[in-house]
């Protein structure tokens, strides 16, 4: 009988462990991307499509906009990490959502990260399931 226990305990151990995932694991609506610079008038864009996240830490996006007359279309595949509730890295090839992003607001289902491009321009990125 005891045996019995232990084989059920085990078993709903390991279902409880294996459908745990990460908040981000899905498919999220890019909601809002800004490119600002201190002083100057920024480009916000709504609504330019969709990235999804992997648990396996891979991904890939759908996003496409178009920025003082030139298309940017967006379909890499990428990585991701996931670093202290505070940090989220994206590592792709040419794509602007490619670097650390600082987390803002981290919810079940809205992201608001913040980053820079190396130089005075800073990036706002919002998500939505």
């Amino acid at each position: 009988m005891k045996s019995k226990y232990k084989i059920s305990s085990v078993i709903f151990s390991m279902a409880l462990l294996t459908s745990c995932s990460h908040r981000m694991v899905g498919t999220w609506n890019v909601q809002r991307f800004e490119n600002t610079t201190p002083g100057q008038s920024g480009v916000a864009l709504t609504n330019i499509g969709t990235i999804e996240f992997f648990n396996n830490g891979s991904g890939k996006k759908n996003v496409t906009y178009t920025v003082l007359g030139a298309t940017h279309d967006d379909q890499a595949p990428f990585k991701w990490t996931w670093k202290d509730d505070k940090y989220v890295t994206i590592e792709g090839k040419d794509s602007d959502f490619s670097k650390t992003w600082i987390i803002m607001t981290n919810k079940k289902k809205y992201q608001k990260w913040k980053s820079t491009d190396g130089t005075s321009n800073i990036q706002i990125l919002e998500l939505k399931k």
